[in-house]
């Protein structure tokens, strides 16, 4: 889950579309593919392409929208928050024309735990319980060069670096299995459970360290960072995409400016999610910042 800023309708576009399926990929992830009518219109750019997903309320069976043309964002805003779709950044994990459908990889964050539930957010809820012909709205890219791509290695790198947590599982499975032959790339994904690793399919010379977190010290501890700082890191000039909890992402991003000397212009970072904080509030702090800066 990423919590970026909503994108404008253009070059993006408002899709109904359904559950066609689910698969569990592991205890914490749930692989749901969706279809619609208009899926020959949507163009993912690959890699870590986020969009915007729309969820039910609770009370709902589908998502309740009172404008979807480019005064979206403002007329969603004005809705009652009990009453307005839930909105949520996602990655579209892989896509197909033939059938036309996407799919989209959810942590559940214990969603499916009814000891846990309760502390779980709406989409997590929502994934572990869908089921095929349930409802949603996505805005979704129209075209494929479409802002919502944010892995963009310059000419000259020499090797990759990607970095993320279950949340940024799905961003860097597209990123692999793109990158072309000969490429290499190092790879540190932090999961939940031994079982949560994943087959990640590429053509890259890619080296994937698996780390698995101990939760009783997962508010202490930051296993990304302490596995980058005991790393021998190739020589030449590095790509660096990290994704996750804003303050891991934090913390990894200063390790590579400040400790290993990388181009800060060469690390791309994005915190998909900030311990202790939902979306809506993040989303509260990005608009507020917003109104201040028009203010001034």
């Amino acid at each position: 889950m990423t919590t970026t800023a909503a994108p404008a309708t253009t070059p993006f576009r408002f899709f109904d579309v359904h559950v066609v399926r689910t698969r569990r990929l592991g205890p914490s992830m749930v692989r749901i593919t969706f279809g619609g009518e208009r899926l020959a219109e949507l163009t993912s750019g690959g890699r870590d392409q986020r969009f915007k997903i729309f969820l039910p309320q609770p009370h709902q069976d589908r998502p309740v929208f009172e404008d979807t043309g480019d005064g979206w964002y403002t007329a969603w805003r004005a809705q009652d928050p009990a009453e307005r779709a839930v909105m949520r950044s996602y990655t579209i994990r892989e896509q197909r024309h033939e059938p036309r459908e996407f799919d989209v990889d959810f942590a559940l964050h214990g969603a499916d735990s009814p000891a846990h539930a309760a502390a779980a957010g709406p989409a997590g809820r929502w994934a572990a319980h869908a089921r095929p012909g349930d409802p949603l709205t996505v805005l979704a890219p129209a075209v494929e060069d479409n802002g919502g791509v944010d892995f963009r290695p310059p000419t000259g790198t020499d090797w990759i670096l990607l970095t993320g947590d279950e949340t940024a599982l799905p961003a860097i499975g597209g990123i692999l299995s793109l990158l072309s032959p000969g490429t290499h790339a190092k790879v540190y994904v932090e999961i939940a459970h031994e079982d949560d690793r994943q087959s990640l399919p590429t053509f890259a010379d890619a080296d994937i360290t698996w780390l698995v977190r101990d939760e009783a010290t997962v508010a202490s501890r930051q296993p990304v960072l302490d596995a980058l700082r005991a790393a021998e890191l190739p020589e030449g000039t590095p790509y660096a995409w990290i994704a996750g909890e804003a303050g891991t992402v934090k913390a990894v991003r200063r390790h590579l400016v400040r400790e290993r000397g990388i181009d800060r212009r060469a690390v791309k970072f994005t915190g998909y999610w900030r311990r202790g904080a939902s979306e809506e509030d993040l989303l509260a702090e990005l608009t507020a910042g917003t109104a201040a800066a028009d203010r001034d």
